[in-house]
């Protein structure tokens, strides 16, 4: 029978995702979420699948390039990137919005009212880029690898385009966020040769999450 190589994400959403692959069947119940976490490739003895821990954004890469068949990211990811793979089925986990967010002083409320050619700081160019196009705003990308909320309180830019799933960290910088660009959840992603050649496996995966995670019929 053919085995599975799967991309997990590192990080808070990890034991998330292996609790839901072991309901389904697919990791044995008796791993140790602990031992696993400290090893980057891993082995799974009883069901014979394999699994390497990557970043989260790194996983696309992974199952796009076929290093691995499947793998585990966020659907804001999935956008950014914007790779060559089928999107199969959400898990309902680390759910979460990209938002566009300025320092409270502004007194803006509206997208509307950003004034053109303002500087964005964002972890995902790509995904603003499309947004201020498609409302006809001129705006500067800043990229930034992570602490976004930084820019504005440094002057780098004059407003963020930045994940949020409660709104803490954004209070906590005095930023508000005006408009919602897109919501996020995690989402099994599948390499588009491995779809074909392990069909089988994979759709019994996919039906097995159907029954635990519910159906999915828009991923």
């Amino acid at each position: 029978m053919a085995k599975i190589i799967t991309a997990l994400p590192k990080g808070r959403l990890m034991e998330q995702v292996v609790e839901i692959l072991k309901e389904a069947g697919f990791i044995s119940t008796g791993l140790d979420i602990d031992e696993i976490s400290r090893k980057l490739v891993f082995t799974d003895e009883k069901t014979g699948h394999s699994f390497l821990l990557a970043k989260p954004k790194d996983v696309p890469v992974y199952v796009e390039h076929g290093a691995a068949d499947i793998g585990v990211t966020g659907k804001d990811v999935i956008l950014e990137h914007g790779k060559r793979l089928y999107e199969v089925q959400d898990l309902k986990v680390g759910t979460c919005k990209l938002v566009v967010a300025v320092p409270v002083e502004q007194g803006i409320n509206r997208v509307e009212d950003i004034p053109d050619h303002s500087r964005v700081a964002t972890s995902f160019p790509n995904i603003t880029r499309h947004f201020f196009q498609k409302i006809g705003k001129q705006v500067e990308i800043i990229y930034l690898n992570g602490s976004v909320e930084l820019a504005p309180l440094v002057d780098l830019a004059d407003l963020i385009v930045d994940i949020t799933s409660t709104g803490t960290t954004l209070r906590k910088n005095n930023l508000l966020p005006i408009a919602d660009i897109t919501f996020s959840s995690s989402r099994l992603i599948v390499n588009n040769v491995s779809y074909k050649t392990k069909h089988g496996i994979i759709g019994r995966l996919i039906e097995k999450l159907n029954e635990i995670r519910g159906d999915d019929s828009d991923a």
